[in-house]
């Protein structure tokens, strides 16, 4: 008699994050989503329970490029694609922007740990509400006084750029003011809040026992 091998793959409740002591808006066997006071922040763990659709993890800029093509097809950039590991598993910490059609930018932040038959997508969506663009402005007034940017005939010169690839110049690019240098100036802009909040998932993440039985990518 042949037997089936059953493939592990884990559930919703097998990993948890620390309790920021946000609403809870969705609770399921698929997503469980958390927004701050404010509105303006949601939090999510997604669980996928299919092979994940990822690029080899061996080489970082087939990784970047395959980020690259998938928001560039909604207009984004990327601000950050980098290996990463939770505890002692894989992940890709990612973050993009996205143009919002009003004015300003929504940031997508996350925590992707694969594994062979699943995966779990730690999620921060971080929107730019009431003023935008103060950040920008700052910083570039303060680079165009020192000199490190210009102005040219379509805007700023070498204020926009993609982090990983120095041709490319599609979609919205990060530009100079999103570098993680200035978060210390603007605590309370989504993007300074939605990189803490990885540092803070990346070391307080916990991993229940029985993911230790899946098989790792």
């Amino acid at each position: 008699m042949i037997g089936f091998f059953k493939r592990k793959k884990g559930d919703i409740n097998s990993i948890s994050i620390p309790n920021l002591g946000w609403e809870q808006k969705k609770n399921d066997d698929k997503i469980i989503q958390w927004t701050n006071p404010e509105g303006n922040i949601v939090l999510s763990i997604n669980y996928f329970d299919s092979k994940p659709d990822l690029p080899s993890l061996k080489q970082i800029n087939t990784v970047r490029h395959f980020y690259r093509e998938q928001i560039v097809e909604h207009e984004g950039g990327l601000i950050e694609v980098n290996l990463s590991k939770c505890k002692d598993h894989k992940a890709i910490r990612t973050i993009f922007k996205i143009p919002l059609k009003t004015s300003g930018v929504i940031y997508l932040a996350s925590l992707t740990i694969p594994f062979r038959y699943s995966s779990y997508v730690i999620k921060i969506q971080a929107s730019e509400t009431g003023v935008t663009g103060i950040r920008d402005s700052v910083v570039s007034n303060r680079l165009l006084n020192r000199g490190e940017i210009t102005v040219g005939e379509n805007g700023f010169i070498d204020w926009d750029y993609d982090p990983y690839h120095s041709t490319f110049n599609e979609g919205t690019l990060m530009n100079k003011s999103e570098e993680i240098k200035y978060d210390a100036d603007f605590k309370n802009h989504p993007l300074s809040i939605a990189r803490k909040l990885l540092s803070q998932i990346e070391n307080g993440i916990v991993f229940k026992p029985e993911i230790e039985k899946l098989r790792k990518l």
